[in-house]
């Protein structure tokens, strides 16, 4: 399995962990699998709400757009895009840094933890790092980018 397969898999899965956590926020779901209570503590704190919506929503949109280019990045238009590379490296940095504030809030100001967004920081980790070598490999790589994210 190739690492823009594996980024489209693990983005997958995460949509599933974000879209859950939106339902159970939403009030959708009526009760959380979480088993230490710290998932509904952080759930309905004042942290888990951003520019009017849910963490949990935007987890949702985020994981969508990171799937989304993966999907791109399979296709053989896109199999050598330099650029599609970089896109999805920045897009994946910045997961990393909110999900870092996130769990820093968790931690230090809401002081419990979620099961379900540990996680969905994993995830989010461990795409940063596919996204960090696939960037690398297309960098290295002797060939020209033949196409970018503002052709048409």
């Amino acid at each position: 399995m190739n690492r823009r397969m594996l980024t489209a898999l693990l983005a997958l899965i995460g949509v599933f962990v974000a879209a859950y956590l939106a339902l159970y926020k939403a009030g959708v779901i009526g009760t959380l699998a979480c088993g230490t209570g710290g998932c509904e503590t952080v759930q309905f704190s004042k942290w888990s709400m951003f520019l009017g919506y849910s963490v949990a929503l935007w987890g949702v949109g985020y994981y969508i757009a990171v799937l989304a280019l993966a999907l791109v990045g399979l296709q053989e238009r896109w199999a050598e895009s330099r650029a599609l590379s970089l896109t999805m490296l920045l897009l994946t940095g910045w997961g990393v840094l909110f999900t870092a504030w996130l769990t820093y809030l968790e931690v230090a100001v809401i002081d419990a933890i979620c099961r379900w967004c540990v996680g969905s920081a994993a995830i989010v980790l461990v795409l940063f790092v596919l996204s960090a070598l696939d960037y690398r490999a297309r960098r290295a790589s002797p060939a020209t980018d033949r196409h970018s994210l503002h052709s048409t």
